[in-house]
């Protein structure tokens, strides 16, 4: 099988290439700036925005499945409207589609989110996210879309490096205890993603990691597995701040997880120290 990873220069991206090849697929990754590694994919140069870049790219490649992990924040243009692009692009070839979507589709309100809630976002992120489901479901009703929440890595991650930021003291700021979400592993999230892909299973799957958290729990469990000095991560209130966005939002991913093999790990079980973690301090 062919498979075309959309969005595959980054940090999700990557490891999707990694595990799509893994797979025994062969393997095809578009870029916005610059290219991976040649080694492991054939890789295209794409804007969402680019109707025509995207017709040229599926009729080049043409996939047998595609994972679109693409979006650019609140430009509507790419988050909302590419993704709707590639749902037409992949039911006139015949590809499978998973598209990755986020739990900021939804206010918080609620605390606790399964599949079969609506979104209601509350940031112009979370509506061009929602847009984005909506479309492609609506014009490609076998697709898949993958809800998730914050990625982790091995110190790879945004989350991870601003953790590393503060505790060296190169970086301002605090983390709060009041927002609260439910990270999922990189690892773990890709190969859930590439077995949607895989299968016949349509609509909407949350995959999430099974512990809610807050940021600032969440930055103790990874200086802890990093030998970082977790006293030098300050505490803050979300509510107290000016920043947009929900404040607690809970993935409820046990529908989808009875489905896979693939087990969605909880922060507190992959952030624990071992003794192979030292080689990703200051990564």
């Amino acid at each position: 099988m062919k498979a075309l990873i959309i969005g595959g220069s980054g940090f999700l991206g990557a490891e999707l290439i990694r595990q799509t090849r893994a797979a025994g697929h062969t393997t095809a990754a578009t870029y916005a700036t610059k290219a991976g590694d040649g080694s492991q994919a054939e890789w295209y140069p794409l804007d969402l925005r680019e109707g025509g870049r995207l017709d040229a790219v599926m009729a080049e490649v043409r996939p047998d499945l595609v994972i679109n992990t693409a979006s650019r924040k609140a430009d509507w243009a790419a988050t909302a409207e590419g993704p709707i692009r590639v749902a037409l692009a992949a039911a006139t070839y015949g590809s499978r589609l998973v598209h990755v979507s986020s739990d900021a589709v939804f206010s918080g309100t609620r605390v606790h989110y399964d599949e079969t809630f609506l979104p209601d976002p509350v940031t112009p992120y979370g509506a061009a996210k929602a847009a984005a489901e909506t479309g492609v479901l609506a014009v490609y009703p076998k697709a898949a879309v993958a809800r998730t929440s914050l990625i982790i890595g091995h110190g790879r991650s945004v989350h991870e490096r601003v953790v590393h930021e503060i505790a060296a003291g190169t970086r301002d700021g605090a983390l709060f205890t009041d927002d609260i979400r439910c990270p999922v592993h990189v690892t773990d999230l890709a190969a859930a993603l590439v077995e949607l892909a895989s299968c016949e299973a349509a609509g909407i799957h949350h995959l999430a990691g099974s512990d809610a958290v807050s940021r600032h729990e969440l930055g103790i469990l990874i200086a802890r597995r990093d030998g970082l000095d977790a006293s030098r991560l300050p505490e803050g209130l979300r509510a107290h701040s000016t920043l947009p966005g929900a404040l607690d939002v809970r993935l409820d991913s046990r529908a989808t997880q009875q489905n896979l093999r693939t087990t969605l790990r909880g922060a507190r079980q992959f952030l624990q120290r071992t003794g192979a973690t030292a080689q990703f301090v200051g990564a």
